[in-house]
């Protein structure tokens, strides 16, 4: 993958400041608690300075699934599960989030796939796969369960025969254009699966739509949103990617996911 996209994609991790990390929902609605066990991750070096902030998925009572460029470079994270997390307070742009207050949160060591480079440079398989280890386990009545093996690879055939339609929940931004709108909520939208197997995913990624439509299937993913679940059904808990990058800043036309129905996926993420 050449730098450029990198860039393009995930320089708003350094510069965004009150906006976060890179990839919320677009065109979504609110998720309420519809989706408890997605979260809000505020990630820290080893000095304890904030980096940036992604969304993610609770596996279990204390195994967190995010994107590998949101735990890349950092050494913990502070996880938040309330819906409404407006207020959250920023304290400047030198400083950032230095705490969960007035919230909750379950501190965790954070630990990107080992094959995560920043460069990408064995796109399209970029190992975008990272974890937070929770120090304090979090008790749930239902958890995220990340897709078996290949559950993805039968669909190939039924693109462009019937809408196929994936669920995206996250934190973030909720539209890029014309003005950026970012509220600290946790939205839900749903958009209809492209492709699986391209340039773009080689059967690692997943691309889907991002479009504010019936037929594409109503939204997407935008800055915030890295790192949070896509689920297929939609109507379920299961995760099948984890929201990776868009190809522009208004946060319009394509989405893409890094597949966890993959054996390099569950060999990360269940320890083998």
């Amino acid at each position: 993958m050449k730098r450029i996209i990198v860039i393009l994609v995930f320089g708003l991790v350094l510069t965004l400041g009150v906006a976060g990390a890179a990839y919320a929902v677009t065109h979504g609605e609110l998720d309420g608690e519809g989706h408890p066990y997605v979260g809000l991750a505020l990630f820290y070096d080893s000095e304890g300075n904030y980096m940036w902030r992604c969304s993610g998925t609770l596996l279990s009572s204390d195994l967190f699934l995010t994107a590998g460029h949101c735990t890349y470079g950092t050494a913990s994270a502070r996880v938040m599960f309330d819906s409404d997390l407006e207020k959250l307070e920023w304290e400047n742009d030198d400083v950032g989030y230095v705490s969960c207050e007035p919230y909750t949160c379950y501190e965790g060591l954070t630990e990107a796939h080992p094959g995560y480079d920043d460069y990408w440079t064995q796109f399209p398989n970029t190992y975008d796969l990272g974890l937070v280890h929770l120090k304090k386990k979090l008790k749930m009545e239902n958890y995220g369960e990340v897709a078996g093996l290949g559950a993805l690879d039968g669909l190939e055939t039924k693109l462009g025969q019937k809408d196929l339609i994936v669920r995206t929940v996250g934190f973030g931004l909720q539209s890029g254009q014309p003005t950026w709108e970012n509220e600290k909520i946790r939205y839900t939208s749903t958009s209809k699966i492209i492709e699986l197997n391209s340039a773009n995913t080689g059967g690692y990624g997943i691309h889907t739509s991002n479009n504010p439509s019936e037929s594409q299937g109503k939204g997407g993913a935008c800055m915030g949103d890295s790192g949070g679940p896509i689920f297929y059904p939609e109507d379920s808990n299961i995760v099948v990617a984890v929201v990776s990058w868009g190809n522009n800043y208004n946060c319009v036309g394509a989405d893409y996911g890094y597949r966890t129905d993959t054996q390099i996926a569950h060999d990360f993420i269940f320890g083998q």
